[in-house]
């Protein structure tokens, strides 16, 4: 099958994140056996949808992993002029959910793996497809778990987000949590007699804005946008009516890093201010959301080097959104990013990728196929 066509198949499966993947899975799983490649199915705990992980060549030998994720964002958003889960071509451009991000790397393996199969590699190259990711990179630590039993220690691991086929050396860590503060409800009339969890909120709040104001000061990183690490308030949801004590009040947190922070580490601040509150009666519970690390390859590192061979173009430093790629590197795997598309075309109406895209990406999978085999 061509690289359109598998890309049809994908973007036909609403693999929307956070919900069951079988489908998908199974249409892969069925895809690669077809073409006498071996593939394993890691199910998750949530217990209805599970990571793939496949091998094209020897097992015992070092070889690359091909990572992408099968999910896609919500296609809630208006302005789709057709069914966002069916594949559109119009000019050149292939339009459906998850086009670019990134079922579109995933068709441009896939459609590259018969020759793979043909190459007789003498290094592997795995396909490593997670679920989840667009909920902060959940499925893929079940996966990297399980890689010493699927395989030799990796030499590389390319992760193929949207990057227009440059590699790119580092991205921002990212933690994200929820806080819901309860208190007491009442008439407004007696506050003495309520609880306002609205009202401790905001101290909360109020310490959050004063973080994010501390972390403009350093450490610095120059290869990011901003150059610092930062922290924001994403939502805050509470109450009833105005003359109405309020009992609940929940907020959401979001903290990135540069590399050689934790960005779990920034929130903590946050955290303790809330949990002060359970002195004065209040319910609090913190939970974590998501948590992925900061990504930084060295420029001389090999994996750099063997994409700059592979693209023509030189690794860009870094780029703001975050990837599965620093889950490999904390578990000792060197990971780099390079996949067909733009993400500023992600996570919004009408998201597309061009054919001649496709082709450059299916072009460079064969070509690292060609670099195994040697």
């Amino acid at each position: 099958m061509q690289a359109v066509e598998i890309l049809e198949k994908l973007v036909g499966f609403p693999s929307v994140v956070s919900t069951p993947n079988a489908d998908i899975v199974a249409w892969i799983r069925g895809y690669l056996q077809s073409h006498g490649i071996a593939v394993t199915l890691l199910p998750g705990p949530e217990g209805d949808r599970c990571n793939l992980f496949a091998t094209i060549g020897p097992k015992e030998a070092s070889g690359y992993i091909l990572s992408g994720h099968m999910d896609v964002v919500p296609a809630a958003e208006s302005g789709w002029t057709g069914d966002p889960f069916r594949l559109r071509q119009e000019a050149g451009r292939l339009y459906g959910q998850g086009a670019t991000d990134m079922k579109g790397f995933l068709a441009a393996g896939l459609a590259a793996a018969p020759k793979l199969a043909e190459m007789h590699l003498r290094r592997p190259i795995h396909f490593a497809f997670s679920y989840d990711e667009e909920a902060g990179c959940r499925g893929v630590p079940h996966m990297i778990k399980r890689l010493p039993e699927l395989c030799e220690k990796p030499l590389g691991a390319l992760i193929g987000e949207p990057s227009g086929m440059r590699a790119i050396r580092a991205h921002k860590g990212k933690a994200a949590a929820r806080l819901t503060v309860k208190g007491r409800s009442g008439h407004s009339s007696r506050p003495d007699q309520g609880q306002n969890a609205i009202h401790a909120m905001a101290e909360v709040l109020a310490s959050a804005v004063g973080e994010a104001d501390r972390l403009t000061r350093g450490p610095f990183e120059d290869v990011f946008e901003p150059p610092y690490s930062s922290l924001q308030i994403g939502t805050v949801k509470g109450g009833q009516a105005v003359n109405i004590i309020p009992e609940t009040c929940e907020a959401e947190f979001e903290a990135r890093a540069v590399s050689g922070v934790d960005p779990a580490d920034l929130l903590r601040p946050v955290r303790r201010t809330a949990e002060k509150l359970r002195e004065r009666g209040f319910a609090v519970e913190w939970q974590e959301l998501s948590a992925y690390p900061a990504l930084l390859l060295p420029a001389d590192a090999p994996l750099a080097t063997l994409l700059e061979e592979l693209t023509g173009l030189k690794p860009l430093p870094a780029v703001s959104y975050g990837t599965e790629a620093g889950l490999y590197q904390r578990a000792g795997i060197d990971a780099i990013i390079c996949g067909p598309g733009e993400i500023d075309r992600a996570h919004k109406p009408n998201e597309y990728i061009l054919i001649d895209e496709l082709a450059a990406c299916q072009a460079m999978v064969e070509a690292l196929g060609a670099r195994c085999s040697a």
